[in-house]
């Protein structure tokens, strides 16, 4: 490859996607901080999917349980109103805390 077709493969690159926040032209400054509150959204995103794969992954052994005769049906309702109001509580607090940054 030459230095001809290397510039127009160079040129063929898509451009670079701005942050959320879409700081001024030069402003290095605001855009690292509308990247870092970008990958804090990420990072409470992954944050609510963990939450909710163990909570789903607890209440199907709790359910399994019940079903052996391990545990009481109750235990599984319980566990049913509680991990949904914590997956409530923690998702309103991953969108309160995406809008302070």
């Amino acid at each position: 490859m030459n230095l001809d077709e290397m510039w127009l493969w160079w040129a063929a690159l898509p451009t670079q996607v701005a942050p959320s926040t879409a700081p001024e032209s030069g402003d290095w400054i605001g855009l690292i901080a509308g990247y870092i509150k970008d990958g804090a959204a990420v990072l409470g995103l992954t944050v609510a999917t963990v939450g909710f794969i163990w909570v789903a992954y607890i209440g199907f052994a709790k359910f399994n349980d019940a079903r052996q005769g391990r545990a009481e049906w109750a235990e599984v309702g319980i566990f049913g109103v509680v991990g949904a109001t914590i997956l409530i509580f923690a998702s309103y607090l991953l969108t309160e805390a995406a809008g302070v940054f």
